[in-house]
């Protein structure tokens, strides 16, 4: 028995339709050698946002690159610097400098790291100088241990807080907050000194190894 004309019309919709249903179906991702489909690249947009880190997070960083320019290299100094995308609140900045000695170079090595987006700040990335002269002896240059820093700039943010520098938050939250890391040869301990604004007041201590409050500094 022959199909009727009506038959056939149909027939030729349902392929219609078909064919334009398969056609609108999204392609799968190519996938890689091993098997896993490829991961969607990244928004240009991301490029533009700063990263913020806390200091002993930076300063890690900082210290795989100064024991690949020497192997005996100690820091002895970790600073913030604030900008425009990154204060310094809770602990974090977008810019850290830190100084490492090494004794068998009798040199000292300026080391950065940076993830801010200002376009004023350093760029993005680690970035070494060169080398200066060192002495260990010295109480502004005295290297320590990167294992008493166990308290990091966030929990001397928390103290500072508790110490006077909410104070300052609350009448100006966009006001600068400082760190600075140095070992303190009177104390025999690593501390950080945590400021505020412009004229660092308050400027306060933290036992950067206990996390417990010291002193106020001014």
């Amino acid at each position: 028995m022959k199909p009727t004309l009506a038959a056939l019309s149909s027939m030729a919709v349902l392929l219609a339709l078909f064919g334009c249903s398969s056609g609108n179906q999204e392609k799968p991702n190519p996938a890689t050698p091993g098997g896993q489909t490829t991961a969607a690249t990244p928004s240009a947009d991301s490029e533009h946002h700063g990263e913020a880190l806390t200091g002993r997070v930076a300063f890690q960083k900082m210290y795989v690159a100064a024991r690949n320019w020497s192997p005996d290299a100690q820091g002895f100094r970790l600073e913030s610097q604030t900008t425009s995308d990154a204060n310094g609140a809770e602990g974090k900045s977008a810019v850290w400098r830190a100084r490492f000695g090494s004794r068998a170079r009798s040199a000292a090595k300026p080391i950065l790291w940076s993830g801010s987006s200002d376009p004023d700040a350093p760029s993005r990335g680690l970035d070494a100088g060169g080398e200066d002269s060192f002495n260990p002896s010295n109480s502004s240059t005295r290297p320590f241990d990167i294992a008493f820093l166990k308290a990091d700039s966030d929990k001397a943010f928390q103290v500072a807080q508790e110490h006077g520098g909410k104070k300052v938050l609350q009448k100006n939250p966009k006001a600068a907050v400082y760190y600075l890391l140095q070992w303190d040869p009177q104390k025999n301990t690593l501390v950080w000194h945590v400021s505020y604004g412009d004229r660092g007041d308050p400027r306060i201590a933290v036992n950067a190894s206990t996390g417990e409050f010291i002193r106020v500094e001014k």
